[in-house]
């Protein structure tokens, strides 16, 4: 009986012994841009998301298609991965250039996987975009708060090296989107340095600015303190900022001529990155005075505005605001309730800056063509320095409350250029261009407070008035 027992056991044992399953994926296509030497390697979670682990190199099969062939794991095991050229910089993209979600596989599902690799992050890249003044401080520069590296992007104004003089600094999130399109994200850049040297060329003084790598995987994790359960992310926003305030900014000080101060020290991104600076410049306003919030990502998480409504304005500070209105159903209402929960906090007017840009989509462009307004905006007395910009002349407008039309009884109609509208968000809601008539009528215009700005023989007018319904 003992040895029929001990032959059953085993003969059960053989039933309950784990299937294991071996997959080869093999890459029918690669983008025809691909770099003829470049070696494509799987990153996922079979090997810590390493994107240039060399025992992950995919190699050429007999039909010359790259190929790799996984260790055998328990069939029903899911997998995770994304194909790289070696690092996240030049991570596969979608069929339009799109992010992708991780690729998954499930052992078990057969022991041949074909795939193809759309584009990459680079768009095949080699050919850079970036002005001679803008160079790499380091590719792996150390952020002891995360323990990981990080690529830092500089600009220096083109000055800087014929001169003593000190500058401000702007810190910039999305690094590889701020200067190249060699290494943006769908080959659309902000095309920081090219503003700032125009601005340069017209006379305008221009800073320093620091470019931050996203650390891909990362990025949701270090652009917000909080972390978001539907997103699984989040959450190591505030180390990401200390690495800016603690790290970054006292070596960039100690290597090159800054202004030092809070005075002359901002932080600026879009999206997640607009919403990582606006906690940054609340959080830390010892440090900065200063944020550009483009497209910020308020709805990421709730916690942003109980955290907003307690924080304590130590300081003077300044908040530029931009968004399109063609941006999702919750951005420009979110941003406008912003705008709201800083006046109530006690921010003035004249230090919150909101602006809806008509027809404005969430991408680099709207941020690209936003950028020198509010670096004008953000930096004006510094901007200003050598190009003093005329100030503004006040005018009376008549009626005042108006209900349909407004006259400028003050000015000559022919010496007029333009007249703007402006909300009190910073938005223009009606412009004339050359007018021929020093009425304008306004039966369509919102109840509410606006602005009135006229350009006339090179001076700025500027009135104020309120709409009223009939």
């Amino acid at each position: 009986m003992k040895y029929f027992n001990t032959l059953l056991f085993v003969i059960c044992s053989l039933f309950f012994v784990p299937v294991k399953g071996q997959v080869t994926i093999i890459v029918d296509s690669i983008p025809e841009y691909t770099p003829a030497g470049d070696q494509i390697f799987l990153a996922g979670d079979i090997n810590g998301w390493n994107p240039g682990d060399t025992a992950y190199i995919l190699k050429k099969n007999i039909n010359n298609l790259p190929e790799i062939t996984l260790e055998e794991k328990p069939e029903g095991t899911q997998i995770l991965f994304k194909f790289t050229r070696g690092s996240w910089d030049v991570v596969e993209k979608g069929p339009n250039g799109e992010e992708i979600a991780n690729r998954q596989f499930t052992y078990g599902n057969g022991d041949t996987l074909h795939v193809i690799i759309y584009n990459w992050a680079d768009g095949g890249g080699g050919n850079s975009t970036a002005a001679e003044n803008v160079s790499i401080i380091d590719e792996d520069f150390y952020m002891p708060q995360l323990d990981r590296t990080r690529r830092i992007w500089l600009y220096l104004p083109p000055d800087y090296d014929v001169s003593d003089d000190l500058y401000p600094v702007i810190y910039m999130h999305d690094g590889q989107n701020i200067f190249d399109e060699a290494t943006s994200y769908l080959g659309i850049e902000w095309k920081v340095d090219e503003t700032l040297n125009d601005l340069a060329e017209r006379g305008f003084k221009v800073p320093v600015v620091v470019a931050v790598d996203n650390g891909g995987n990362f990025r949701l994790d270090e652009y917000s303190p909080w972390y978001n359960t539907q997103y699984q992310s989040g959450g190591e926003g505030e180390a990401y900022i200390d690495f800016l305030t603690e790290t970054l900014k006292p070596y960039i000080d100690q290597n090159y001529r800054t202004l030092t101060d809070r005075k002359n020290t901002g932080i600026m991104g879009s999206s997640m990155g607009g919403f990582i600076s606006h906690y940054g410049l609340l959080k830390y306003q010892e440090v900065f005075s200063k944020s550009g919030n483009f497209s910020p990502a308020y709805f990421f998480s709730d916690t942003v505005w109980m955290f907003t409504g307690e924080a304590d304005k130590q300081f003077p500070l300044k908040i530029y605001q931009v968004a399109g209105d063609q941006e999702g159903w919750t951005m420009v209402p979110d941003m406008l309730a912003m705008h709201d929960t800083l006046i109530n906090l006690g921010f003035d007017e004249t230090e919150v800056f909101t602006k809806v840009v008509e027809g404005g989509e969430h991408n680099e462009l709207l941020w690209q063509q936003q950028f020198e307004q509010a670096y004008l905006w953000l930096f004006a007395s510094f901007a200003n320095d050598i190009n003093e910009q005329p100030k503004a002349i006040p005018i009376k407008v008549y009626p005042n409350p108006v209900i349909s039309e407004l006259s400028l009884p003050d000015l000559d109609i022919e010496s007029i250029d333009s007249i703007h509208v402006i909300s009190l968000t910073g938005q223009i809601v009606i412009q004339y261009t050359t007018p021929d008539s020093d009425i304008l009528n306004l039966v369509n215009l919102k109840p509410g407070t606006y602005l009135i700005k006229v350009y006339a023989d090179d001076l700025i007018y500027l009135g104020k008035f309120i709409k009223r319904n009939p």
